[in-house]
């Protein structure tokens, strides 16, 4: 059995998967299994998986799904596959830095009181990296007021936490907030999570990403952070910042990007 299955659910990223697994076969932790699977693309993604499966027979396993289900029922599938004992993330448009899956192991296999291990990351896009996104080192209840205990695509976690959860929870409200659904589930269980300092995550925000951030997912992240809070018992007092994701979406972006510029 491998020491760490990482879950890979891609659509549509011809482009830009190649680099993606790329990273994972560079890395220098090498007990891993690959599980990759395909989310009803219709572009060549899963022509470009199936030729990285070949090469790497018993390192790849490849799924399709028949039909675009969604990134929680892509993910609960390579759940169902994954045989690890750690579990890692990873996007089909970005990029683990080579030492990503050394450390998270290293950090997991000495902190036994802790269940999941993210990272920081490196915002990039077609003209380099242009930000970076530090983690939070211990976070706790209240980080998810307004932010992720990890930043999901980052993580490594324990199976057995991840199968106490359920895997993922795909309802209506949770569609592109899956991972701030996980967090507030993961915390009420009473799991615990921390963050690396190191910045071992390339993230792709380009214009693609850009355009997947629409009003309606922005409202499904404010019923999910409200769902949350009630369910983590949050004094009223701190709802509105539940609504963070929506007034961020009614921003335009150019301004969002001349404040940071400014604030620097």
């Amino acid at each position: 059995m491998p020491k760490i299955s990482v879950l890979m659910g891609v659509y549509n990223c011809s482009s830009t998967l190649s680099e993606a697994i790329d990273s994972i076969i560079c890395q220098t932790f090498t007990d891993w299994e690959l599980i990759i699977c395909d989310d009803g693309s219709t572009d060549s993604t899963y022509n470009i998986a199936l030729e990285y499966k070949k090469r790497f027979e018993e390192k790849i396993i490849l799924l399709q799904n028949s039909k675009n289900l969604g990134l929680s029922l892509t993910l609960n599938t390579c759940l169902e596959a994954a045989h690890g004992e750690y579990i890692a993330r990873m996007d089909g448009d970005d990029i683990s830095m080579p030492d990503r899956f050394q450390k998270q192991v290293d950090f997991l296999d000495t902190h036994q009181n802790i269940d999941c291990v993210g990272t920081g990351m490196i915002r990039f896009n077609k003209n380099g990296d242009f930000s970076a996104a530090p983690s939070i080192e211990n976070p706790n209840k209240y980080t998810l007021k307004l932010y992720p205990l990890c930043y999901h695509a980052t993580i490594m976690m324990r199976k057995k936490a991840y199968d106490a959860l359920g895997g993922y929870l795909s309802i209506p409200r949770t569609v592109r907030c899956e991972d701030i659904d996980l967090w507030f589930r993961f915390t009420y269980m009473g799991l615990k999570a921390a963050n690396l300092n190191d910045y071992l995550y390339k993230v792709r925000e380009d214009d693609n990403a850009l355009k997947r951030r629409k009003m309606k997912y922005a409202i499904n992240t404010s019923r999910t952070f409200f769902a949350g809070y009630k369910l983590l018992n949050y004094p009223k007092h701190m709802y509105p910042f539940a609504l963070k994701s929506i007034v961020s979406n009614i921003i335009p972006q150019r301004l969002k990007l001349f404040v940071k510029k400014e604030l620097k």
